[in-house]
């Protein structure tokens, strides 16, 4: 497959360095002790919001290294189609239980994660344009017959 134009190592590696400044600020304002906070709710809600960004984050960072080593000569494309694919987007909560600057994260998690996405959908558009895979179209079958 054909590496469209607007993915590049460049882009890559900018995306990839933006992903690991949010993963660090996600771990410094999720990783601690939710206990200070009185109110339970708000408590589930940080801890479940928190949970959400990393793991949005951790998506992102997975799909960049395998790019990032396609672009390095270290693993294959076949490799790279395999194991390069970018799972679906995780929603978020009510973000307005949550305070401010942990809100303000979550929110750039959902953004780095779009662009990633966009990146994603646009490597795999030489894909779509030979049709469905067997997988989609047993996919289209099943949600047909439900």
């Amino acid at each position: 497959m054909p590496v469209p134009a607007d993915i590049n190592p460049r882009i890559v590696e900018a995306l990839y360095g933006d992903a690991l400044v949010l993963a660090d600020e996600l771990r410094l304002r999720f990783g601690g002790d939710f206990r200070a906070e009185r109110d339970a709710a708000r408590q589930v809600a940080l801890s479940c919001e928190g949970l959400r960004a990393t793991t949005r984050t951790m998506h992102c960072l997975a799909w960049l290294l395998n790019h990032r080593a396609f672009f390095a000569g270290e693993i294959s494309e076949f490799q790279l189609r395999r194991h390069g694919r970018l799972p679906a987007a995780l929603p978020s909560g009510d973000l307005t239980r949550l305070p401010e600057d942990a809100a303000r994260l979550v929110r750039l998690s959902e953004r780095l994660f779009a662009r990633v996405e966009r990146l994603e959908r646009a490597w795999r558009r030489d894909d779509a344009a030979d049709g469905p895979s067997a997988i989609e179209r047993l996919r289209e079958r099943l949600a047909a017959a439900s």
